[in-house]
């Protein structure tokens, strides 16, 4: 049988991790050791990161000396710029386990005697590996050469491909950059991956709806079984590139039968006892329905079970949650100072899809909480696009039922009567449990309504029932006589029916 750590790991080749979180799984446990790959990207997507992370990584974990030769930027450039990721490359130098090759612009006449060749950076580059000991190299970024060198681009080619050879033959494992004109266009600018690359990576910076949206996609790996298709990337200070697949590849999530309490003692009931532990239930409702109810509810009731619980708001302040749950008769501001409840608030617009990915998983691998509220995922939306949002949803998700957490996410209806979100269209089927929240006339009243949807696993209460707020929170009353239209026009549904 196979097991999902032979799924990830291809034993045909032996791998070079490269030290970027995630990148590693997409392509079976690292880069084929002493193999050629070229990241292609255009200006700003993240190629001398990826190419200082491939030998940051080398040098800090695995005792693998280095080399960088630089067509572009000075090895003192270099060093600034990566400083912000926590990489302390002039110590590296000092201790010759990185070492500079400087084949910047000011050096490239250097290197042609009679004929064009690159024998000369050649030699320069092995003596440089040799010395070191190094088992990895960078070439970035090769496009500088053609660029340079316009009228010799067959001869440039041809050299490039000898370096790649000679390098490859003592043992080094090879990285070179490469720009490319746009996004979704040629790999590269010069079509340097037909004649040199065993492997091609491509990192995108797309604009999407006034937003960047960074992707990696692993198009070529010769040899080598990869996951194809983009994948959300983000750059970390001290971190640097960290790539956010749709979930850990790997379905390791336990099935628990333990209840949890939504802290309404009614609406347990009505869920057949609680929440299962490692379940996510959303919540539906449009604005005003009692959602953040709910999720002040949730988090009173783990607390008072003795969890530790982890709100994230992207709707309202703290001060506002505080000052809503005082309202209920909740008192956050306890649940903290006894180190029960960790809340924290911020604008969606702050950081992009991945970083707010990273953000919860962080948040979490820190407080341990036993159960965790996002309120709202409607909230998020609006900054994403489509696909960008769905793989949200499915790492998130995943990642909190991986850790059998007990998982509360609000989304709002546009319409004040039913309907569905896009946020529930995108999310229903990655739930387990989903409850509606809806406003349902009755003659010449509006009355609140609450369903349990879907409750994957166990039996519920089919009912719409009748519930009110006031300043003890939510109560549940006696179900709705008729069948309101919960899902559409129900103020309509309603009237007809009468």
């Amino acid at each position: 049988m196979t097991t999902a750590e032979e799924i990830l790991i291809d034993p045909a080749l032996e791998r070079v991790r490269t030290g970027i979180e995630a990148f590693d799984d997409l392509v079976m446990g690292g880069l084929p050791r002493g193999r050629t790959t070229i990241v292609g990207g255009t200006p700003g997507s993240g190629k001398t990161v990826f190419a200082t992370q491939f030998l940051a990584h080398g040098i800090t974990v695995l005792d693998e000396p280095g080399v960088f030769v630089t067509f572009e930027e000075s090895p003192v450039e270099i060093e600034v710029n990566m400083a912000s990721f926590g990489w302390d490359i002039r110590r590296w130098r000092e201790m010759n386990k990185l070492v500079f090759v400087d084949a910047s612009p000011r050096d490239h006449d250097q290197m042609v005697v009679g004929n064009f060749d690159l024998s000369g950076l050649l030699t320069r580059v092995l003596h440089a590996a040799r010395n070191a000991a190094a088992k990895r190299i960078v070439l970035d970024s090769v496009t500088q050469l053609f660029d340079h060198f316009v009228a010799e681009q067959t001869s440039v080619r041809r050299e490039l491909l000898r370096i790649a050879t000679a390098l490859k033959r003592d043992g080094l494992t090879v990285l070179m950059t490469a720009e490319r004109n746009s996004e979704y266009g040629e790999i590269s600018r010069h079509r340097i991956e037909e004649f040199v690359a065993d492997n091609v990576v491509i990192l995108r910076n797309a604009l999407d709806r006034e937003r960047r949206r960074r992707t990696i996609e692993v198009l070529k790996m010769r040899g080598s079984r990869h996951v194809e298709g983009e994948v959300p990337i983000t750059l970390v200070v001290k971190q640097g590139i960290v790539a956010v697949p749709l979930s850990s590849l790997r379905l390791e999530q336990q099935s628990s039968t333990k209840r949890v309490t939504s802290g309404n003692p009614e609406l347990d009931r009505m869920c057949g006892g609680g929440f299962f532990r490692d379940s996510i239930t959303l919540v539906s409702g449009a604005t005003g329905t009692g959602k953040t109810l709910l999720v002040t509810n949730f988090l009173a009731g783990g607390a008072a079970a003795g969890e530790r619980a982890l709100l994230v708001g992207y709707e309202e302040s703290r001060g506002q949650m505080f000052r809503n749950a005082r309202g209920w008769g909740v008192d956050f501001e306890a649940m903290e100072a006894d180190g029960r409840l960790k809340v924290v608030c911020i604008y969606p617009e702050a950081q992009n899809l991945p970083d707010h990915l990273l953000m919860i998983r962080e948040l979490i691998e820190e407080f341990k909480p036993d159960r965790v509220a996002i309120d709202s995922l409607s909230a998020l939306e609006r900054i994403a696009p489509e696909t960008g949002f769905r793989e949200f949803l499915i790492s998130l998700t995943s990642f909190i039922k991986k850790h059998e957490i007990a998982g509360l996410c609000t989304a709002t209806n546009k319409s004040l009567v039913g309907g569905q979100s896009a946020s529930e269209q995108h999310i229903s089927t990655l739930t387990d449990s989903i409850i509606l929240l809806r406003y349902i006339q009755e003659g010449d009243f509006m009355h609140r309504g609450i369903m349990v949807l879907k409750m994957r696993g166990s039996e519920h209460d089919k009912q719409i029932r009748r519930f009110t707020i006031d300043g003890t929170g939510m109560h549940l009353g006696q179900p709705f006589d008729g069948a309101p239209d919960v899902f559409g026009d129900s103020a309509a549904s309603w009237r007809e029916e009468r």
